[in-house]
């Protein structure tokens, strides 16, 4: 399946901005899971310019291995609205362009850093890739921000057989209103990477 390569907008905005930080235990159901997303409902006409994302950490290349790399996440409301129904979440994994190429997120594991229990706490879907959903903040009220510490690492076992434009990086998701119609929109924060071999 091909996917839409996220893109990571300006921070410019969000240097000096109020902070909340991602501690609160949260359901790990989505809120918003059987409300149509707002690009699908517009025909491809929404923006979502709600959202200003960061990363700190990610490097242009790692080494496959045992080691972790952390880095840190940001996201910022720049509208000025309050985002109602937020939630986080956070993948790993890497882009597919033709057939036959593989997301390398099954040959990697993703953790992020559970602030209220003081523990790493591992991303890991049933179907074996490495994303989930992240405790935090229900709404997210106009230039408040959320950080997330995470930290990635990818097995030794990744065929390299392909080149892999890897990205690992922060969502939140929240309900909007379009056109007298409640859906969803989101935004990033993401990092690209390429990964090697020792």
């Amino acid at each position: 399946m091909k996917l839409r390569r996220a893109l990571s907008l300006s921070a410019a905005t969000a240097a000096l901005l109020p902070v909340v930080v991602a501690a609160a235990p949260a359901s790990q159901a989505a809120p918003a899971a059987d409300i149509p997303t707002c690009y699908d409902v517009s025909n491809g006409q929404y923006h979502n310019n709600a959202f200003v994302g960061r990363t700190f950490g990610i490097p242009k290349s790692m080494t496959l291995g045992p080691h972790w790399t952390t880095y840190t996440a940001t996201l910022t409301n720049t509208s000025a609205k309050v985002l109602k129904s937020f939630e986080l979440s956070a993948k790993l994994g890497s882009y597919v362009y033709n057939e036959g190429e593989r997301d390398l997120s099954p040959y990697g594991d993703l953790q992020y850093w559970d602030t209220s229990q003081r523990a790493w706490k591992t991303l890991r879907q049933a179907d074996g890739k490495a994303r989930g959903t992240i405790p935090g903040p229900k709404t997210l009220k106009p230039r408040k921000s959320v950080h997330v510490q995470l930290r990635f690492r990818v097995s030794k076992d990744l065929p390299m057989d392909q080149t892999y434009e890897a990205f690992t990086g922060l969502t939140g998701t929240f309900v909007d209103h379009y056109r007298d119609t409640d859906c969803t929109a989101h935004g990033d924060a993401t990092g690209v990477f390429y990964p090697r071999e020792g």
